[in-house]
C-alpha cells in the first residue's frame, strides 16, 4: 500500500513538472483560453491544443463557455471533474462528513451561522499582521490564505467590481451538498480585507469559487 502511494506521489510530481501539468496549474486559478495559456508557457497556439485534447480525453480538462475576441469568440477552459484528485484534499471529505452530521443535529439557521463564526475564527489568527495595510495588501493577503489552506486564488476587475477567483477548493466535496460551508470563505475574506464579501460559488462537476467585494 505504501508502494502504491509513493508510486502515485511520484507520478503526480512528475505530471506538474510537464508542459500539461503547468496547463492543469493555470486552469487551477483561473479559466482560459487557448492564447491565454499560449502566452503563459510560451507555446504555439497548436501546441496548446493538442496537450488540451490529450487533457480532455482524460477528463482532466473541459470547456466551460466563450470568451469574446477581436475576430471570433474564443472557447475557455477549465479543470474537468478528474483533476481534482490530483490536487492535494486531506480534509475535504472529513468537512463533508462532519457537516452532513450538524447538519442533521443543527437548525439550518445556526448552522449557517456557525460557518460564518468558523471564518472569523480563521480571520483572527491574521489580522495583528494586518494592521496599516491597504485594501489591496489585505487583497493580496486574503489570496494568500486561501492558498495557504490549499486552494488558488487570483484577484480580478470586472466592469468596475472587484472579485476573487479561486478553483482547487479544499472542501469542494462538502460545498457540492452542502453550500453553506462556502460562507465560511465568505465571513473568513470579510474580516481579513475588512469590507463586505458576498459568495456566487459554481458548484458542480467542475467547482470553482467567486467572491464580490463590495
Amino acid at each position: 500500500m505504501i508502494f502504491n502511494l509513493m508510486k502515485h506521489i511520484g507520478w503526480r510530481e512528475r505530471l506538474f513538472k510537464s508542459t500539461r501539468g503547468k496547463i492543469l496549474e493555470l486552469l487551477r486559478t483561473q479559466e482560459c483560453t487557448v492564447n491565454d495559456l499560449a502566452e503563459a508557457l510560451h507555446l504555439t497556439d497548436n501546441a496548446v491544443r493538442a496537450h488540451l485534447a490529450s487533457l480532455e480525453r482524460d477528463r482532466l480538462v473541459a470547456q466551460s463557455g466563450m470568451k469574446p475576441g477581436i475576430r471570433k469568440p474564443h472557447t475557455t477552459y477549465v479543470l474537468g471533474p478528474e483533476a481534482e484528485h490530483l490536487f492535494p484534499k486531506a480534509y475535504g471529505r472529513l468537512v463533508s462528513l462532519l457537516m452532513s452530521i450538524f447538519s442533521r443535529q443543527i437548525e439550518p439557521r445556526n448552522f449557517r451561522a456557525g460557518m460564518r463564526a468558523a471564518g472569523r475564527t480563521v480571520a483572527k489568527e491574521h489580522l495583528s499582521e494586518l494592521r496599516g495595510k491597504t485594501r489591496q495588501q489585505r487583497i493580496d493577503a486574503a489570496i494568500g490564505i486561501l492558498k495557504e489552506l490549499g486552494g488558488a486564488a487570483s484577484f480580478k476587475e470586472e466592469d468596475g467590481k472587484h472579485f476573487i477567483y479561486g478553483n482547487g477548493c479544499p472542501i469542494a466535496s462538502a460545498t457540492a451538498n452542502h453550500p453553506e460551508a462556502c460562507l465560511l470563505a465568505e465571513s473568513l475574506l470579510t474580516e481579513i480585507i475588512g469590507s463586505p464579501v458576498k459568495e456566487h460559488c459554481i458548484r458542480g462537476p467542475a467547482p470553482s469559487c467567486r467572491f464580490e467585494i463590495k
